[in-house]
């Protein structure tokens, strides 16, 4: 018989927190300590000379002495049954997880092997809790996830579908101006106009919130140069303030900046629009300051109404106007701060305000500068406004929309255009294999069956093989717009546009 430890050694196992035994190669229990009555239940001593199986529930004991066996041929110090779960099992029948170490112990006449066990029950139930919330938690971001994406379908799909009656009327409103004569039919077209923009404007601004609020817009930052940009908000800004009888200052702007370009054009084309709306005579300005050399400040200023101290806080919130009853007649919505402030917190801007009654607002917002120096891009060259075509150019029309299509051949045709108008790209290519002398193409980007404005332009470019011209227009404003190719013989523009926009866009490709 193998001996049992010596006094000392049993004094220090009876001290050990964890329930100790030794067995001896065969597997017979030749010492347990007081922890282990504790833990199985059993009265001190009583699983002495018991197999080591006897605290195993009955299903772990045929495999477990062929374990055994094989620790004894390969006597190591080591943690039991790495990757598996064990259990005791109480003389009540209890069963519970355990954690086992094992570890040989050298005996005169041979090798015995002490075993600490300890109960894991508490440390499994948290576990099992955390794997609760953590599935919960994996649960609920795929449930956000879908949701976002559901929202994002949405928007998409309403954005396009609310968008083409207000392109139908846009342009029937245009081809009838130019076929009135009556000057109070002229007067009449011109408010119903005016009454198309401003639902445009609403249906922009509540759509860029919706989309802003539900996740679907993702920043895609990158060096751009500021000259570029200030360019093109000239162009599109001058005319309008000019209108008012405002000047519209652009300062030049050295270097770049490193953010979305996109998205900070749409914060600045609110900014201004914002100036120019509430200044009533003097300017609005464009410039920036490189106040450190990590950053440069844009500033959109004006010598307009200005903002009381008091008001300040609200200037962010929907629909709200400085000096704006409410209910009374106002021109805008108040939406566009709403929309710069989401934009400055995606983009982890940071936007200042100042201003004093009477004599005018300063916005300033900070952007990191640009690592590396972007290209300077002229911006497009621009012709008249609806300026009319010379000869008659041929233009083909690829829209699903019927009212659109109808529309848009009313107004071309007005315009001295000779146009075909199709809804689909099979129509399109029979329509380029009979006409293949075509100017101009002109094609909606969500057609029916999920075919595509890309598709009919490079479809139509392969079988005439002429780099086409061509315009695409589309009422999906998501990223992926921003995203499509580009080349010098297409422009893209969103829906709701206005005629003039359209055949400017036409008189410019014609030119290229």
């Amino acid at each position: 018989m193998q001996s049992t430890p010596s006094k000392l050694a049993r004094s220090a196992l009876e001290a050990a927190p964890d329930a100790m035994i030794i067995i001896d190669d065969s597997g017979i229990i030749r010492f347990a300590n007081r922890q282990v009555s504790a833990l199985f239940g059993y009265p001190y001593d009583a699983v002495i000379g018991k197999p080591v199986e006897y605290l195993m529930p009955e299903r772990f004991r045929g495999r477990h002495v062929a374990h055994r066996q094989n620790y004894t041929a390969h006597v190591r110090v080591r943690p039991m049954g790495v990757g598996l779960d064990l259990f005791g099992q109480r003389r009540d029948g209890t069963q519970f997880p355990v954690e086992i170490s094992l570890s040989p112990v050298e005996d005169a006449r041979g090798v015995l092997f002490a075993a600490a066990i300890r109960d894991v029950s508490d440390r499994k139930r948290v576990e099992a809790a955390l794997n609760v919330a953590h599935e919960s938690a994996e649960q609920a971001r795929k449930s956000a996830d879908r949701a976002n994406e559901a929202k994002s379908r949405f928007l998409a799909t309403a954005s396009h579908d609310l968008r083409q009656p207000l392109q139908t009327l846009s342009l029937l409103n245009g081809a009838l101006r130019r076929t009135v004569a009556d000057p109070d039919a002229l007067q009449a077209l011109g408010q119903q106009g005016q009454a198309i923009d401003a639902m445009s404007r609403l249906l922009n601004a509540l759509l860029d919130i919706s989309k802003l609020e539900s996740g679907a817009v993702k920043p895609d930052p990158a060096d751009f140069a500021v000259n570029t940009l200030f360019e093109q908000l000239r162009l599109e800004f001058a005319g309008v303030a000019a209108s008012k009888g405002l000047s519209f200052k652009v300062a030049p702007c050295r270097g770049s900046v490193h953010s979305d370009r996109s998205l900070i054009e749409q914060i600045l084309k609110n900014l201004v629009s914002n100036a120019i709306k509430y200044t009533r005579q003097g300017w609005v300005a464009l410039n920036c300051r490189h106040e450190s050399p990590s950053s440069v400040h844009i500033e959109v200023l004006d010598t307009g109404i200005g903002i009381p101290a008091d008001h300040l806080r609200y200037i962010y919130d929907e629909f709200y106007q400085v000096g704006v009853p409410a209910n009374s007649s106002r021109e805008g919505y108040g939406l566009g701060l709403s929309i710069v402030r989401r934009l400055v917190t995606l983009l982890d801007l940071k936007l200042e305000v100042s201003s004093e009654v009477g004599k005018g607002s300063r916005f300033s917002l900070a952007l990191p500068v640009g690592l590396s120096e972007a290209q300077q891009v002229p911006p497009l060259a621009t012709e008249p406004l609806g300026r009319r075509p010379t000869g008659q150019p041929r233009v083909l029309v690829v829209e699903d929309d019927a009212s659109v299509r109808n529309a848009t051949r009313m107004l071309l045709k007005g315009e001295g255009y000779s146009v075909a108008a199709v809804a689909t790209l099979a129509e399109a290519l029979q329509q380029g294999t009979e006409e293949p002398s075509l100017d101009l193409l002109l094609t909606d980007y969500h057609l029916r069956d999920g075919e595509t404005g890309m598709q009919v332009i490079s479809s139509l470019r392969g079988a005439l093989g002429v780099p086409l011209r061509a315009v695409l227009v589309t009422g999906d404003t998501s990223t992926a717009m921003h995203e499509l190719p580009t080349d010098p013989y297409l422009r893209i523009a969103s829906k709701p546009m206005r005629p003039e926009e359209l055949l400017r866009l036409l008189s410019e490709l014609l030119s290229a």
